[in-house]
């Protein structure tokens, strides 16, 4: 999936400026795909200029609204029937976590803890976020609750995960690190 696709894929429900587009990612896609400001507008700027996506109304202050073309579409069509490429993981937090035995005890201990905090702090920013929003407009709210819920119980999973994680490396009989200087 590329932010090229989620754009064309948000078009396809209705028209949007670049502001209302942010806002449903915000609202939504943030949590399995997140986009910055600049991205979003430079990405629209490059699907007018492919002829897949037009604007069909400026406003105040260079605000542009776009629309799909019918290559829109099409190019919205082919990517939802592809099959899905093989699903590569770079998750950072795994990436030290791999590497926290070079830590003291403690620290490594209090690390997977400020994981927990931060995923159920995040778990609770969705729910409220859930609970604002009327999910049953249309079919892109209905969609877009799928999305918040992986995201809500995917923060769930990871509080649980790093509390375990601190539990085993807490209750560990091993020693601590030996310096390798």
């Amino acid at each position: 999936m590329s932010l090229r696709h989620a754009l064309l894929g948000l078009l396809v429900f209705r028209p949007g400026s670049g502001y209302d587009l942010l806002k449903i990612f915000d609202t939504s896609l943030g949590n399995v795909w997140p986009a910055k400001q600049s991205q979003i507008y430079g990405e629209l700027t490059k699907l007018d200029a492919t002829g897949l996506i037009e604007v069909t109304d400026e406003g105040p202050r260079g605000r542009k609204q776009y629309a799909l073309t019918s290559e829109g579409k099409e190019e919205v069509r082919r990517w939802l029937s592809e099959e899905p490429a093989p699903r590569a993981q770079r998750n950072p937090m795994l990436l030290q976590t791999f590497f926290l035995g070079l830590l003291p005890r403690e620290v490594a201990v209090e690390r997977l803890l400020q994981t927990a905090d931060a995923a159920a702090k995040e778990h609770d920013e969705l729910v409220t976020l859930r609970d604002s929003v009327d999910w049953d407009r249309d079919m892109l709210s209905v969609c877009g609750r799928l999305v918040l819920e992986y995201g809500r119980r995917q923060r769930l999973l990871e509080e649980d995960w790093a509390r375990w994680a601190a539990d085993q490396l807490q209750n560990s009989h091993l020693g601590e690190p030996t310096d390798t200087d």
